[in-house]
């Protein structure tokens, strides 16, 4: 297993909050993929694998349509994707990505945080060399499928690791951040359901810290992640 799947493991059970913030959370992505890539999904591959998602954890439609509709307004200032690096508690490094509309006020929020919280917001790109980014697909598992058969297949396509699980019938496949519209159009022209598309940001090596310590990294991470501005954040924390 490597470090996609060590990964994996630490987040498998961490779910978005309530409804509300997974709505808003997908809505952002929505509005970004529409203005970066267009309106129409058939055009669009993000955009539609972010439809299918959204529908997946039942978001109304008029939900979708608004947040396609933000990305084409001109009247509307839209998303700017920043991120946030710095170091919390213990010296657990913490890679932060937003959606705001207003980069003062989250920028304010984001340092206050890690302030409060016993850390030390750094300057852009001072974590880049910690993280890896990379594609995350789900797919639904299909029958009759040789793992390895599938995964020699994807290799051409950027793929570096995949699992199958049982549990949930699917298929997730980690690979290379920017070979993820070839991935999809693979997964999509040889019929898998694409469940979800994530872009993640996995650590180079992970550090240990004892349950005290852990605790207290975590109350900083779970601030940081109640901020409506916040889309992802990721830790080197073990």
């Amino acid at each position: 297993m490597g470090r996609a799947f060590e990964y994996r493991k630490a987040t498998k059970l961490k779910r978005w909050g309530h409804m509300a913030r997974t709505f808003t959370k997908l809505g952002k992505e929505i509005t970004i993929a529409a203005r970066d890539g267009g309106p129409d999904p058939d055009s669009n591959p993000r955009l539609r694998t972010l439809i299918q998602q959204c529908k997946k954890e039942n978001m109304p439609k008029e939900n979708i349509d608004r947040a396609i509709k933000k990305a084409t307004d001109k009247s509307s200032e839209g998303y700017k994707e920043i991120n946030y690096e710095g170091y919390g508690p213990h010296g657990i490094a913490i890679f932060v990505e937003t959606a705001t509309d207003n980069n003062m006020r989250t920028v304010a929020n984001v340092r206050s945080y890690f302030t409060k919280h016993g850390g030390s917001l750094g300057t852009q790109g001072c974590l880049q060399f910690l993280f890896d980014r990379k594609a995350c697909f789900t797919v639904t598992m299909k029958d009759g499928i040789d793992l390895e058969e599938l995964e020699l297949e994807l290799i051409d396509f950027g793929v570096e690791e995949m699992e199958r699980d049982e549990e949930e019938g699917t298929i997730v496949i980690y690979g290379d951040f920017d070979q993820a519209n070839a991935m999809q159009k693979y997964l999509e022209e040889n019929g898998f359901e694409i469940q979800s598309c994530e872009f993640v940001r996995i650590p180079n090596d992970y550090k240990e810290l004892p349950e005290d310590q852990k605790e207290a990294v975590q109350k900083l991470i779970d601030r940081i992640e109640e901020d409506e501005d916040v889309q992802n954040v990721f830790t080197n924390m073990a």
